[in-house]
């Protein structure tokens, strides 16, 4: 009998010596899927940049439309702060009117730059004040050219970007507003800015959004939040200037449909009906 307790014990602590041992292995197979994770996040942020938040945009919602008075500030900034090294190829000064600016506004805005015209009757090149069909002057007259300005990087264009970019609108505004000093054991190459956003997290352009930079029209204190906001709200609309009238026409077509549905109902419950629920009796004797 004591011999039978006594396997019995042994039995029992050896279950449960494999049990402890299962459980430091479920546990270290925890950690180390923890780590790996970690480890796989950390190379996508370096890779790709730090995921940017989401920020709730007054144009965002499905009948929202844009803040003109934004976008208006917003060109404002990228004349003063962005044009001299980011063009907006796609954007003509005829887009901003009734938008941003009145007819008169934009075209004494478009006078102020000299275009390259021609050639006139003598076969020859001039120049001549802009018009409403001219699109916004180019910083630099090709790539090699922006390349040369700027350390060999070459400023993309603005146009799209806000669509070009994942997760636009959020990714512009924390890239203008995330620069700061390098973390303790990351060395940035000289010419370069630390900024997480940016994939690599080390990007040529320096930080252009300081308090205070400009001076708004309207006295809208300048500060760098501000001036970001109203940045990508003119980028946004550059990329979507068809936004407004899409919801629009939208919100439109979904009440026609809606006032179709409810027509076809009421004929199909009203008037079909008595179709649908009569008998027909076949009086094959007669």
């Amino acid at each position: 009998m004591s011999s039978l307790l006594a396997k019995k014990d042994q039995e029992g602590v050896g279950s449960a010596g494999s049990m402890s041992l299962r459980a430091l292995a479920l546990l270290g197979a925890g950690v180390s899927g923890v780590l790996s994770f970690a480890t796989i996040a950390s190379a996508d942020e370096a890779e790709h940049g730090l995921h940017s938040p989401s920020y709730p945009w007054p144009h965002s919602g499905i009948l929202s439309s844009y803040d003109h008075a934004s976008i208006r500030r917003g060109h404002q900034v990228y004349q003063q702060v962005c044009a001299s090294c980011h063009s907006m190829s796609l954007i003509s000064y005829r887009d901003l009117v009734g938008v941003a600016y009145t007819e008169d506004e934009t075209k004494a805005m478009a006078a102020e730059i000299e275009v390259v015209d021609g050639p006139n009757d003598e076969g020859e090149m001039f120049t001549r004040p802009g018009k409403l069909s001219d699109r916004f002057p180019q910083p630099y007259g090709n790539e090699q050219a922006a390349r040369f300005a700027n350390g060999g990087a070459y400023p993309p264009d603005l146009s799209l970007i806000t669509k070009a970019r994942h997760n636009g609108q959020n990714y512009v505004f924390a890239l203008l507003t995330g620069y700061r000093d390098p973390p303790a054991g990351i060395s940035i190459r000289e010419g370069l800015h630390y900024n997480p956003y940016f994939p690599g997290g080390a990007i040529a352009m320096p930080k252009m959004l300081i308090d205070g930079a400009l001076e708004y029209e309207d006295g809208t204190p300048a500060t760098e939040s501000q001036m970001g906001k109203d940045v990508v709200a003119f980028l946004s609309w550059a990329a979507e200037p068809e936004m407004e009238e899409r919801k629009l026409m939208g919100f439109k077509w979904i009440f026609l449909l809606s006032l179709a549905l409810l027509q076809a109902a009421y004929f199909r419950r009203m008037r079909w009906s008595i179709y649908k629920s009569r008998k027909l009796v076949v009086d094959v004797v007669n």
